[in-house]
């Protein structure tokens, strides 16, 4: 078997329906889906889950566990899997009809560890492609041939991986936090022996109100930091550190600033908003002297300097008016 997809479940009863039908309506059949009920409360998902797995015993199984987050749904359905390699799947989305059968096509020539491609981000009517760009296209390589690969964002749902790239080197989702794909999906860069960017746009995320990126517990922003701690010290571990240190320097600078957009849009007043580029100053105390700070383009930099002035009002201000305007393009 060529593919296991799994899709972790947790309440998401009226969008799962869609994700199946973009699963179960491929054009190639050389794959199973998992889908792995974390202990859903709504009533709704656990039958429904076994409903697929009813009507379509042959490719659809179902396993039911504790709820333990969407990172512990992903490590079941990983050591489950049957499949070749993982393409994980967030109930919530879906995917393009030829997905699988482009992913196949592309494995055939290189079976490579890792392929990476782009998606789109799906906001009622909206769509916007987000094409993999920092790499590449088409051709294997290994990350010290690209560090900056490490500054794609990190959703473990754009790519698919060989499986014993989770099996031969022990990397596991965590469990129970905030950022999961950021603590996990550098590490696998690392360890990928060959890494296949595609131009292709084969996802389509969702997003929608009551995900964890629109949630108001403003604190549980603070988890990036741990995320990006965790990233910076495999990499040390590793004995990499050095060669890898402004790409990761720029990583965190990245990571946290989003972050801290999030709490401003939230909550101006926030006291954990010095917290963020605290971490990166504690870390990365030369940041300013990096080279692959360019990479985050001049409004990011812009951002980046009214943070260290600390003008948190000036720019929850400019956030509001970009998005007032983007609401406004959008409906022109």
């Amino acid at each position: 078997m060529l593919f296991s997809v799994v899709v972790p479940v947790y309440n998401v009863a009226d969008y799962l329906p869609k994700c199946m039908n973009s699963l179960l309506g491929q054009d190639f059949d050389d794959f199973e889906i998992i889908l792995v009920d974390d202990g859903a409360t709504d009533g709704k998902c656990p039958a429904l889950c076994d409903q697929y797995a009813a009507q379509f015993p042959e490719r659809v199984r179902t396993i039911h566990q504790a709820n333990g987050g969407l990172g512990a749904a992903r490590n079941t359905g990983l050591e489950a899997a049957k499949g070749e390699y993982l393409f994980f799947v967030d109930s919530d989305d879906y995917i393009a009809p030829e997905a699988l059968s482009v992913l196949a096509k592309e494995i055939h020539k290189a079976h490579a560890d890792m392929y990476v491609f782009g998606y789109w981000c799906v906001e009622g009517e909206e769509m916007l492609p987000i094409e993999a760009m920092k790499a590449p296209r088409g051709e294997p390589f290994a990350l010290k041939d690209c560090p900056a690969l490490l500054l794609e964002p990190p959703m473990a749902w754009a790519r698919i991986y060989r499986k014993e790239l989770f099996l031969d080197t022990g990397i596991r989702f965590p469990g129970r936090v905030w950022y999961e794909d950021l603590h996990t999906t550098p590490k696998c860069l690392y360890r990928a022996r060959q890494i296949v960017v595609l131009p292709q746009m084969l996802y389509f995320y969702l997003l929608r109100e009551g995900s964890i990126m629109r949630s108001s517990n403003i604190r549980r922003n603070l988890e990036i930091l741990d995320a990006v701690e965790t990233v910076r010290r495999y990499f040390e571990e590793s004995g990499e550190l050095a060669q890898y240190y402004d790409v990761l320097s720029c990583l965190a600078v990245e990571h946290t600033m989003e972050a801290a957009q999030r709490v401003l849009m939230a909550d101006p007043e926030a006291d954990i908003l010095p917290d963020f580029l605290g971490y990166v100053q504690k870390h990365f105390p030369d940041y300013r002297k990096n080279p692959m700070l360019s990479w985050l383009g001049r409004k990011k930099r812009i951002v980046l300097r009214l943070l260290e002035w600390k003008q948190y009002r000036l720019l929850c201000t400019l956030f509001t008016m970009r998005r007032n305007q983007r609401n406004k393009n959008g409906r022109g």
